[in-house]
């Protein structure tokens, strides 16, 4: 059969916009500050003799939830008929039961409760954003995906700075940390699952979408007068066209996006496997993700660990901690990272060309990798921060963009997008699993950010094997 693609070809409004990356802030924002800070203190104190080890346990843990629940979350959402839509259910649940396990986190004291608190915690933060970028394809036309997609990635950049400043600098104590980021969840995710609107489901023969609250009228490029078509058409394939007014969605032959479609185990099961024969762009964006994001989980993974044993920060700033020298650099990663986020999606919007930031992207993150490789001291860790920062800003501005084009199906969008984060959960899972026993080798830190480096360079040449992007 075919496959017609739709997209939406209403602009969304400023204020949605905002309202989905201060989601994003908030979802990453906890995940970050409980890996970088909360977590490796507590852990820290627990077990000081195995911390990386038992840091790492707590990680892989957690990463495999986060593995099972990408995909499974992303097909019941898609499949979610409810009055309040599909995706906001699950934004509001994973929410708050995010911030309920961050509350329990708080009061653990052994490395099983550790375990136990972040792998529900994860599941929720699964659950959260997997359903909020699944509102990108849903409601986002390609033009606007790059702006989209960078004022998001802000967000995400920005949510660490956030919550590191709150639990080291504004709150001692990593019980209150949590309940800070426990609070702080609710009041940035919140918003966007019970303040916006999703397009009006549609009737199974497929009747053009209602837009949704808060979007604004986008004329469709074409004549001034009459239909203009609006699919697109996945490679290869040969289309019914679908014509829809201007300002109306696609329509599709075939179940319609909206119909209910009941969850199917064994159907789910199969639907994980998206063929690379089938789809060869797909598998390549999910492959070069995957490099890219394992030195990113590798860099900042054991982040608190190499500025006490290698840099031996609290040597040198007396009268800081460890914690809040990875405050620090955080900052300078989120301040690094504005204004190439930003402009490499305006620019990836304005020309349509999504390929080449994502390269350059996970170039930069291969040298800010590179200065760890040849230096170890607290000038290089801030250089490293200010590169990898400006990389993973123009990464993330872009290839999620990118991604939501590469979809093989719009009825299966959540899912997909699921199977695609599963590329950040195995480098989370497999972040910490290469990069301990090169820490605890011969070559240490340098050797592990070397192999880093390498991850990045292959994940940017990766980039330049899909076709169906420019």
């Amino acid at each position: 059969m075919h496959e017609v693609h739709t997209t939406p070809v209403k602009r969304v409004s400023a204020g949605w916009m905002t309202l989905l990356a201060l989601a994003q802030m908030g979802i990453i924002m906890a995940t970050t500050v409980g890996s970088q800070i909360l977590l490796p203190s507590h852990v820290a104190r627990i077990d000081p003799a195995h911390k990386e080890a038992s840091l790492a346990v707590v990680f892989a843990v957690g990463a495999v939830c986060t593995i099972i629940a990408n995909p499974l979350f992303g097909a019941m959402s898609d499949r979610t008929r409810s009055r309040f839509g599909r995706r906001r259910p699950w934004i509001v649940g994973g929410a708050l039961v995010c911030a309920a396990s961050l509350a329990f986190l708080a009061w653990q004291e052994s490395l099983a409760g550790l375990v136990a608190g972040w792998a529900v915690a994860q599941l929720a933060f699964t659950a959260a954003l997997a359903a909020a970028i699944a509102t990108v394809p849903d409601q986002v036309p390609i033009r606007q995906r790059g702006k989209v997609s960078a004022l998001a990635g802000v967000g995400q950049l920005a949510g660490p700075l956030l919550g590191g400043v709150v639990a080291t600098v504004l709150l001692t104590g990593v019980k209150a940390a949590f309940l800070a980021m426990a609070v702080l969840v609710l009041l940035l995710v919140l918003p966007f699952g019970l303040f916006t609107r999703e397009p009006a489901e549609e009737p199974a023969e497929g009747l053009a979408e209602e837009p949704a609250e808060g979007l604004a009228e986008e004329p469709v490029e074409g004549p001034a007068e009459g239909p203009a078509v609006v699919p697109t058409v996945a490679a290869g394939a040969i289309a019914e066209t679908a014509v829809a007014t201007a300002g109306t969605a696609a329509v599709t032959t075939g179940p319609a996006v909206g119909t209910a479609v009941p969850f199917d185990l064994l159907a789910f099961l199969r639907g994980l496997w998206v063929s690379p024969r089938r789809h060869p762009d797909f598998a390549w964006a999910w492959v070069s993700r995957l490099m890219i994001t394992l030195t990113l989980a590798m860099a900042i993974g054991y982040l608190q660990y190499y500025l006490r044993d290698a840099v031996h920060y609290e040597g040198l700033f007396p009268d800081s901690t460890v914690e809040q020298g990875v405050v620090v650099l955080v900052a300078v990663f989120t301040l690094s990272s504005v204004v190439p986020t930003l402009l490499a999606g305006w620019l990836s919007d304005r020309y349509g060309s999504r390929r080449p930031a994502v390269c350059a992207g996970g170039l930069t993150m291969a040298a800010s990798a590179l200065v760890l490789t040849f230096l170890t001291s607290w000038p290089a860790a801030i250089a490293a921060s200010a590169l990898l920062g400006a990389g993973y800003g123009m990464f993330t501005a872009v290839d999620q963009a990118m991604v939501t084009q590469l979809l093989p199906a719009d009825a299966d969008r959540a899912k997909d997008l699921g199977i695609v984060s599963l590329a950040n959960s195995a480098s989370n899972t497999l972040g910490p699993v290469i990069a301990a026993p090169l820490v605890t080798s011969a070559g240490g830190y340098p050797l592990m950010y070397g192999v880093a480096a390498g991850f990045a360079t292959l994940g940017a040449c990766l980039i330049w094997r899909i076709r169906g992007v420019r």
